[in-house]
């Protein structure tokens, strides 16, 4: 390994910081500060899963300590690829803008988990790299050998990386550790997330994992055979931790109704994005639950806050319905607009056969996209892993993702007895397919 990067990676990590998870991380005296300042201070103010501890009550760790442990297995993985040849495209400059990526990467995300990830606004990995290129974070990152501007293009793939080009290698070689099958990231949430809900799902074997990647300037990381049991649990892992935590019902419901509340807002132009960027999740629910405080004059409060209210009380709306997604029949309802033209019919109906809900009082339910695509390499098969000597074929990946996304309709649970009980429940909701189309 080159000595110059050898030493980026090696020396100067002096300041320990003592995490759940992984025990002592170690940071340098540049980096520390970096998690000292107020950027990075909102993220713990932002809890990881948000909704989650309602069933699950001891996940209440924040984005903050994710992004600390990504950091640390980000340092751990690119150790292990420099000792392998990796150090040959690497330079010490770069390799701190990987560490900084690594520890800032979440730096732009949303409040409240995923609650905004469909709404009309820019994504938090663009968000992510603007911060890291403004001030206070910019000289901050500068200050720990990085470059700034490096940076930010690995986490936002739409920035050019300023003199380390998307075709020189190294920019190209960090995203792909940054965001694949065995990022750190992934590692890290996986196993964090596990242990604080206190399932067993999770769990990965880090470090022979990554004791056994071997890198590539191109692909990030390839892997050999006998990794292919530990990508096959990370992929079930992953598919268990959506089942069963990240797309509860009644995370699904707390998350539908403040997904509501906001595109309500900002289809009406109460509410701009700019307003929602650097939120917290108190803040959040402080600008629902109030709002004047965003709001220019006279303009009349936001709407919605009585959605926000009931979240924030712990009064969900309830499941009075479940249907399985069906890409040809409901494809439609994958656009966050068309699901609300649909939630107005469906609320119509319902008015028709006696219930008389209001227009806040239903809402359908749709998860977002989720991948189980790897696009890691098998070297000693000569061949990617769809199709090595795995039992997970593309056909078993993708009944993961159809097991796991299904339609829920979600109401007031005022009306709850009452929908459960109309005789023309059924005629509504699974007979007149009109309103699915």
């Amino acid at each position: 390994m080159g000595e110059t990067v050898h030493a980026a990676l090696t020396e100067g990590f002096t300041d320990p910081v003592r995490d759940v998870l992984w025990g002592h991380i170690y940071l340098t005296p540049a980096l520390a500060r970096l998690i000292d300042s107020a950027p990075f201070m909102r993220l713990y103010r932002i809890m990881q899963l948000g909704p989650v501890f309602r069933v699950y009550p001891g996940a209440t760790h924040t984005r903050a300590s994710h992004s600390i442990g990504v950091y640390h297995l980000g340092r751990r993985l690119l150790q292990n690829l420099a000792e392998r040849g990796a150090a040959g495209w690497l330079s010490p400059e770069g390799v701190r803008s990987f560490l900084c990526a690594c520890l800032l990467h979440d730096m732009g995300h949303f409040p409240y988990t995923h609650s905004l990830k469909e709404l009309p606004l820019r994504s938090h990995e663009a968000l992510t790299g603007a911060i890291i290129r403004s001030e206070p974070v910019r000289t901050l990152v500068g200050d720990t050998g990085a470059d700034p501007d490096l940076a930010a293009a690995i986490v936002d793939k739409e920035l050019s990386g300023g003199g380390f080009s998307a075709d020189s290698g190294e920019l190209p070689f960090y995203r792909k550790l940054l965001s694949g099958c065995l990022d750190p990231d992934k590692l890290d949430y996986l196993n964090r997330d596990a242990r604080y809900c206190g399932v067993p799902y999770g769990a990965q074997d880090v470090d022979f994992i990554l004791s056994r990647l071997i890198p590539h300037i191109e692909r990030g990381a390839d892997i050999d055979s006998r990794l292919i049991p530990n990508v096959e649990a990370i992929l079930f892992s992953k598919y268990l931790m959506y089942r069963t935590i990240y797309w509860h019902r009644q995370v699904r419901s707390a998350t539908s109704m403040i997904k509501k509340a906001l595109l309500k807002n900002l289809e009406s132009g109460l509410l701009t994005g700019e307003a929602l960027y650097n939120l917290d999740d108190q803040s959040l629910f402080s600008l629902l639950q109030g709002g004047s405080s965003v709001l220019n004059g006279s303009a009349p409060a936001l709407s919605g806050s009585a959605l926000a209210e009931a979240v924030w009380e712990g009064r969900l709306y309830a499941a009075v319905a479940e249907i399985p997604f069906v890409e040809a029949d409901h494809a439609c309802l994958r656009d966050i607009g068309s699901r609300s033209r649909h939630e107005q019919q469906l609320t119509e109906e319902f008015r028709m056969a006696g219930i008389p809900l209001a227009a806040d009082d239903l809402i359908i339910d749709v998860p977002e996209p989720v991948s189980f695509e790897t696009g890691l390499y098998v070297l000693d098969e000569d061949r990617y892993f769809g199709d090595s000597s795995s039992a997970f074929k593309t056909d078993m990946l993708n009944s993961f993702v159809k097991t796991l996304y299904t339609i829920r309709i979600f109401v007031n649970p005022f009306f709850e007895k009452k929908i459960e009980t109309l005789p023309q429940l059924c005629d509504i909701l699974y007979v007149k397919r009109e309103w699915l189309q």
